[in-house]
């Protein structure tokens, strides 16, 4: 429970701040009510000897209950507003009278409240001169005298009107406090997304082989050339973890999907290939998301001719091949999108492309479609040595987790790891890694470390994505 108040401060805060708010603009626009005390007393006329006077005094208790509803009653109302000066009505008395009985005695607490500081005072006024009238007159049978008496004990005083401001504003924020916890925790119960390592490695059966935090500069900039050290070293990381995945024949074609979109796959896929490029060994990227392709645009390189005229025969790879930066990046835009992207990327030209490309380079990095939307990943996932699982924190459910990993499954892929992205700042995860935070990189093009693969030993047969 702490670790959902924790990570639902955010709504606890906006509770506290909306409850004092609400509850001081309540406040605010009702204004203050006005109020005038007064007691009366109820007593027997007839108190000759000790034992009258004890059953007077039952008899005065008995009476009590119903001279306090008759003082909120219409005929006292009526009465009262007949008696005040100015516009007050029966209807106004009524609700501004408020009696009480002490109980165990014969004393009768009234409060009249009103909006208007003398409308309060004449009203109370005017009820303790009406009610004792009103009591005397409904007891009197005939010439007998009424055995009832009602005497006036407290008459009211100036009307007051404490300043309920301060006390509302802190009850209000003290409920939005309490709502807000509510809230948190009921989200934090309801929230079926991947928030820490430990589920998306339960859930895939794979590590988490990289973590990035969420940087607004790499959303807009979508390279770590373009944004700040500290972003940069987190996917540098990552293809450092890449040799140690298989250290005796480590995976050289490596595509990158997600469960569905928005999960940054797409900037995974190129971040990584900067990172690995950087460190000296040579890689291309294969823009093989035909149906959205990213990389070219977040990568300012043109888009419109690429894989799709390779797989059909209209232009070789050597043609459409395109450079970014001055480490030797190769790209393979996607080009046009053709009519069936799932047979033309299962197909056997596409085996054919990946295994030159893997013969000229270290790394080979596909940027594939999301695999739950689209079947366009399931078929290319057999002809490459693994792939990487992109999961954006805090978004993708399980379940989706769950579907996608059991997708690969289904065609024999190999799920080499798990890319957890957008993880934020703040919070449980943010915390354990807090010490990769403000270490203090001063720059992303450190000294390189050579991350090329290592020569397969004598004889080993080569990586496939068969399971």
């Amino acid at each position: 429970m702490w670790a959902a108040l924790r990570r639902g401060w955010k709504t606890i805060v906006a509770g506290v701040v909306l409850g004092a708010g609400i509850a001081f603009l309540v406040t605010s626009l009702l204004g203050p009510r006005y109020s005038a005390q007064l007691q009366f007393f109820v007593s027997t006329t007839d108190s000759a000897s000790t034992s009258d006077a004890f059953q007077g005094g039952q008899f005065a208790q008995q009476r009590v209950a119903s001279y306090a509803e008759l003082l909120s009653g219409e005929e006292l109302a009526q009465r009262v507003a007949e008696r005040v000066d100015g516009d007050v009505t029966a209807g106004q008395v009524a609700a501004d009278v408020t009696a009480t009985t002490v109980t165990g005695t014969v004393l009768i607490d009234v409060t009249v409240s009103d909006a208007s500081q003398g409308a309060a005072e004449q009203i109370a006024a005017a009820v303790g001169a009406e009610f004792p009238t009103l009591v005397a007159e409904l007891e009197t049978s005939g010439d007998d005298a009424a055995p009832v008496t009602v005497a006036l004990t407290d008459r009211p005083g100036t009307a007051s009107a404490p300043d309920l401001t301060v006390r509302n504003t802190l009850f209000g924020a003290v409920l939005g406090l309490l709502l807000g916890a509510v809230a948190a925790v009921a989200r934090a119960l309801l929230d079926r997304t991947v928030r820490d390592k430990e589920r998306a490695e339960e859930l895939t059966g794979a590590p988490v082989t990289g973590i990035v935090f969420r940087d607004q500069a790499l959303e807009r900039q979508h390279t770590i050339e373009r944004v700040g050290a500290r972003t940069a070293e987190q996917y540098r990381q990552l293809a450092m973890s890449l040799q140690y995945l298989d250290v005796d024949c480590p995976p050289k074609v490596i595509m990158v999907a997600s469960s569905v979109p928005a999960e940054a796959k797409t900037t995974t896929v190129i971040n990584l290939a900067i990172a690995l490029t950087d460190a000296g060994a040579r890689v291309t990227v294969v823009e093989a998301d035909l149906r959205r392709p990213k990389v070219t645009e977040y990568l300012g390189l043109v888009g419109g001719v690429g894989l799709t005229n390779v797989l059909a025969g209209n232009a070789s790879l050597e043609e459409v091949v395109q450079h970014f930066g001055d480490g030797g990046l190769r790209v393979v835009a996607a080009g046009p999108t053709p009519p069936n992207p799932a047979r033309l990327l299962g197909s056997e030209q596409m085996g054919v492309l990946l295994e030159k490309l893997r013969s000229d380079n270290d790394y080979v990095l596909v940027d594939a479609a999301p695999l739950l939307p689209v079947a366009d990943a399931r078929g290319l996932a057999t002809l490459v040595d693994g792939v990487l699982l992109s999961v954006r924190h805090g978004r993708t459910t399980g379940d989706q987790l769950t579907e996608a990993a059991a997708a690969l499954d289904t065609v024999g892929a190999r799920t080499l790891g798990v890319v957890l992205n957008m993880v934020p700042l703040s919070g449980d995860l943010a915390a354990a890694h807090a010490y990769g935070v403000d270490y203090g990189y001063t720059s992303p093009s450190e000294t390189p470390v050579d991350l090329a693969p290592p020569a397969r030993p004598a004889g080993a047969a080569p990586v496939t994505g068969q399971a």
